[in-house]
């Protein structure tokens, strides 16, 4: 699955294009790292797939995490390292 979000596409890896990434996936939230109350700004899409990571952690499906990992290691570099490093 591909969505566009700030002029960029960015391509969502399985099993997360079967995330529901809400009506408007391109909408900003701010997500607040639990461990140390920083903050970092998302599209909807992508928070979608940082819920599903830490679900995953929970739940010990590491290779959806390590997926998820890596796909925000790619794609929100500095929202990777506030929110999940």
């Amino acid at each position: 699955m591909k969505i566009k979000h700030n002029n960029t596409t960015y391509t969502i890896p399985k099993p997360f294009d079967e995330c529901y990434f809400g009506a408007n996936p391109s909408k900003e939230m701010t997500i607040l790292n639990p461990y140390t109350n920083d903050s970092a700004v998302l599209p909807a899409f992508a928070v979608a797939i940082y819920d599903t990571i830490k679900g995953a952690e929970h739940t010990e499906d590491y290779k959806i995490v390590e997926q998820g990992i890596n796909w925000f290691q790619k794609n929100f570099v500095k929202q990777y390292y506030t929110l999940l490093d």
